[in-house]
């Protein structure tokens, strides 16, 4: 892996926080400035580094191997061979891979995610959407390596997940140990990344694709390029129609300590500057010092110069016990407001190697690999849910930007849900109620929580990738999944939400194939409950729906009106009903009288279709069609025999309901 930005940067953080000590909040007051520039996807916008770099033995990334969770790609990530501090909250994941580390506290075995499935990338920038993030700046390191491939393929998975939840991206070029950037960088960008700018999700600003270049000017030797190189870059990438941000020194404004001199034309050439900031603070103490001695001086001196500001904000390292459930990254966002920052670049999504990430993170012993070492979000003593960073952020962000009053005060609790650490139970019953050739309508019955369900995430499955599609109200049990191919196959679960963020295991998988032109296709009403007005012998009403061609229902004889009936689970929208009897030469043609109606609620019911003679025919299958004048959404569908000409009794070896 080499050496981290952190590593190179701590060495530099007793000399860079050096200012103002013991001020009160009267001291912190400083005059709103505006942005230099209006409003757009990194201005005025709360961004998140998104690394999108772990990959696990099976995935089938190039990389091939536990790429950046072990010290020792080509070995299981174990307690002895590990590269990060901090250990993800796995539950949202639709699937994961297996270690050797032991069981979580609590049992459950430890898995990791990857970073190259593309059901992960879809569950972080829903999170990203979910909780108020705007903008995800993917980290490009060197792609001219045996990871360039891997890197290339995350490019275009994290384009993916944006466009499908709605949250922009951008490209944010890292240039350490990067020796031949001056014109790889060039080559990358014309060869491959500005490919991506033709997404809509791409970020732009000032009607222009945003990228970033991370690095120059730092005064180590990762980054070693003088200010000519670094100034030839930022003015072709602003010639090729770019929006151009840089990612520079903490002190690029002073031209010391991590910076080179010399630099300041560089800094200046960049059309929106974002200080570095891991590892300059680690308390709310140093994040006040902060605010004076860069925060206010940084934001003015790029004002005046006509250059957008985007300061960092950092959640804190886990295994520094630096994140005082909240309060040192909330006093980042409070003094930031304070002081009119209007964009902030929060460090990192999901930065497990260095433990400052705000993705979803192991919220007590419970919930890390028993015997690991490895600290939890509650290591203070303060209990905090595994989301608890990505809600601070999206409260941060709300107050940035006007929607939230100006406070001190954290508004989010760490503990969302009043401390609810049970999961919700799986849905149940999952099942189809209708197809079309564009939808698959589902319903499942209720999950419980000691709580209380918050959602229902229904979940597409392709082999063993499962994709959220939509998420439902906690009162919802059903929900359609539109825009779907005709003729198609299609598979499907769904888990259930509480307000803590758990997740329940997902239901038992359902399967439908999509119509060939809009007709239905699955049999609502097979293997669902009946009930009739009586039978005969062992000819219950079951043997109408249970699929079997020579099983039948045969009410009580000479006793006419007769009725079945069948509960199809929840109300559906009803096309077309197909009743036969067994197809055999020993069946004679008959003629039945069959009304039909239809309840919401198996009490009130309205008739659908009047009495009418249908003819049964052996040398046609012994089938009947009644087709419904429109769709009607029904529950409960009752047949209502009065006459039948073969045999004094009501008889149904099929009763088929399909959708409309």
């Amino acid at each position: 892996m080499g050496l981290t930005r952190r590593t190179f940067l701590q060495a530099a953080t007793a000399a860079g926080v050096a200012g103002a000590v013991g001020l009160g909040e009267g001291a912190l007051a400083g005059p709103a400035a505006a942005a230099v520039s209006g409003p757009g996807d990194v201005v005025g916008k709360v961004t998140v580094g998104y690394q999108g770099w772990f990959a696990c033995a099976g995935d089938g990334a190039p990389v091939n191997g536990w790429w950046h969770w072990a010290q020792n790609w080509g070995q299981v990530p174990s307690a002895a061979n590990r590269a990060i501090v901090a250990w993800p909250d796995v539950r949202d994941y639709p699937r994961t891979y297996g270690t050797a580390f032991a069981n979580l506290g609590n049992g459950q075995p430890a898995s990791l995610f990857s970073s190259y499935d593309q059901s992960t990338v879809y569950v972080h920038f829903r999170w990203m959407r979910e909780y108020g993030i705007d903008t995800a700046a993917l980290q490009r390191f060197n792609p001219t390596g045996g990871e360039g491939p891997t890197r290339d393929a995350m490019a275009g998975k994290v384009r993916s997940a944006a466009e499908a939840q709605g949250v922009k991206f951008y490209v944010m070029y890292d240039v350490s140990d990067w020796t031949t950037m001056q014109t790889d960088i060039k080559a990358d960008w014309t060869g491959k990344m500005r490919a991506h700018t033709g997404s809509a999700a791409y970020a732009r600003q000032n009607g222009k694709p945003v990228v970033c270049i991370w690095g120059f000017g730092f005064n180590d030797g990762q980054r070693p390029f003088g200010p000519d190189a670094c100034l030839d870059v930022v003015n072709w990438f602003k010639a090729q129609g770019c929006y151009v941000i840089g990612g520079v020194p903490t002190w690029w404004r002073t031209g010391d300590r991590d910076s080179r001199p010399g630099f300041t034309g560089v800094y200046h050439a960049f059309d929106m500057l974002s200080p570095w900031m891991v590892g300059r603070i680690g308390n709310a103490a140093d994040a006040d010092n902060f605010y004076n001695v860069a925060t206010v001086p940084d934001l003015a001196d790029c004002t005046a110069r006509g250059v957008d500001y985007q300061p960092c904000v950092l959640p804190g390292g886990v295994g520094d016990r630096q994140r005082a459930h909240g309060d040192f990254m909330w006093r980042q966002f409070y003094n930031m407001a304070r002081a009119g920052v209007a964009s902030a670049y929060v460090s990192m999504f999901d930065e497990y190697n260095e433990g400052n990430q705000i993705a979803k993170t192991a919220e007590s012993q419970a919930w890390v690999p028993a015997g690991s070492g490895f600290l939890a979000l509650d290591e203070d003593g303060t209990a905090c849910s595994s989301d608890y960073y990505l809600r601070l952020t999206g409260d941060g962000g709300r107050m940035l930007k006007g929607q939230l009053a100006v406070t001190a005060t954290r508004p989010t609790p760490p503990v969302a849900g009043g401390g609810d650490t049970v999961p919700p139970t799986a849905p149940g019953n999952l099942r189809v109620t209708a197809v079309t050739d564009s939808s698959v309508a589902l319903a499942w019955t209720a999950a419980t929580d000691n709580v209380g369900v918050t959602g229902y995430r229904v979940r597409r499955i392709t082999g063993t990738t499962a994709v959220p599609v939509a998420t439902v109200a906690g009162n919802v049990t059903s929900y359609t999944v539109n825009g779907l191919t005709p003729a198609t196959g299609y598979t499907f679960d769904v888990q259930a939400l509480d307000a803590a963020g758990a997740v329940s295991a997902p239901s038992g998988q359902v399967s439908a194939t999509t119509a060939t032109g809009g007709g239905p296709e699955v049999d609502l009403a097979l293997n669902r409950p009946t009930s009739e007005s009586s039978h005969t012998q062992v000819y219950g009403s079951g043997n109408a729906v249970d699929g079997n061609p020579a099983s039948y229902w045969e009410s009580a004889n000479n006793a006419f009106p007769q009725w079945l009936q069948v509960d199809l689970g929840t109300v559906a929208g009803v096309r077309r009903i197909v009743l036969t009897l067994p197809p055999f030469a020993a069946w004679s043609t008959r003629s039945q009288t069959v009304a039909v109606s239809g309840s919401t609620d198996g009490a009130a019911f309205t008739q659908l279709l009047p009495a009418t003679a249908r003819t049964f025919d052996p040398a046609t299958g012994n089938t009947v069609t009644l087709t419904l004048p429109a769709a009607v959404a029904t529950r409960h569908l009752r047949l209502t025999f009065t006459a039948n000409t073969g045999w004094p009794a009501g008889q149904v070896s099929g009763f088929q309901v399909y959708g409309g």
